[in-house]
């Protein structure tokens, strides 16, 4: 399976953007976030030679603007979508998808997307003192689990072992996105990273809300195995 990244904060090329948020493009049909916006999106998209017609489906790990800051231009691209949420997304969330003529599905738990590949369903974390739902992606290939986060509020490692659960224990292959943890202290970073090497992590590609210090420290633990997130790149899982 190819996950191409679409929107990140760092790129190779001079005529891609790039900004605050992600969005992967699994396969070819799936979309996973959209970026802080639509513009930066659709350039990308152009630039890369995306052929947006076969995306039928994407999905929303959390209702933050750099992560659904490209929807709604998303949505006007394309009138035969499904758009999966959570049930803890605002209302108008729900209403502006609706509004754009998507079909709106809620996860509240394990669902199946396309075959291989699923959402965590909703998953509960903090942030900023309030509650807040989130969704991951997972794939699964003859190589094992990966899992790809938005932001991972809940907490990467209780995303990791849910998905872990409702696949029986299962080995996890790669983890690539947001890891949340910005302006963590090494320690608390390394306590991540042990439990990462427990649970048998082959690939990381941490970004985003990650924070330079656990990307350093994840790269120099993984090496060859640390995965570089920079749009336009594609990662083969």
């Amino acid at each position: 399976m190819n996950v191409k990244i679409l929107f990140n904060s760092t790129s190779n090329n001079d005529h891609l953007s790039v900004g605050w948020g992600l969005a992967f493009l699994i396969g070819k049909h799936i979309l996973f976030d959209t970026g802080e916006k639509g513009s930066f999106l659709k350039n990308n998209i152009k630039t890369l030679k995306i052929d947006f017609s076969l995306v039928n489906y994407v999905v929303i790990s959390h209702d933050h603007w750099d992560h659904t800051g490209g929807l709604g231009d998303i949505l006007k691209m394309t009138t035969d979508i499904n758009v999966y949420s959570c049930p803890g997304f605002s209302t108008d969330f729900k209403q502006n998808v609706k509004s754009g003529k998507a079909s709106l599905i809620e996860n509240r738990t394990f669902t199946k997307i396309v075959e291989n590949v699923y959402t965590t369903g909703e998953i509960l974390g903090e942030y900023n003192g309030e509650q807040i739902a989130e969704q991951a992606l997972v794939i699964e290939t003859e190589r094992g689990l990966s899992v790809i986060t938005g932001c991972a509020h809940p907490g990467i490692i209780k995303i990791l072992r849910t998905v872990k659960k409702n696949f029986n224990g299962k080995q996890l292959y790669s983890v690539l996105g947001g890891f949340h943890l910005l302006n963590t202290d090494p320690p608390h970073i390394q306590g991540i990273l042990d439990e990462f090497k427990k649970m048998g992590v082959k690939k990381v590609g941490p970004t985003h809300c990650s924070g330079s210090e656990a990307e350093n420290m994840f790269r120099s633990h993984y090496k060859n195995d640390f995965l570089n997130m920079k749009v336009g790149e594609n990662i083969i899982i």
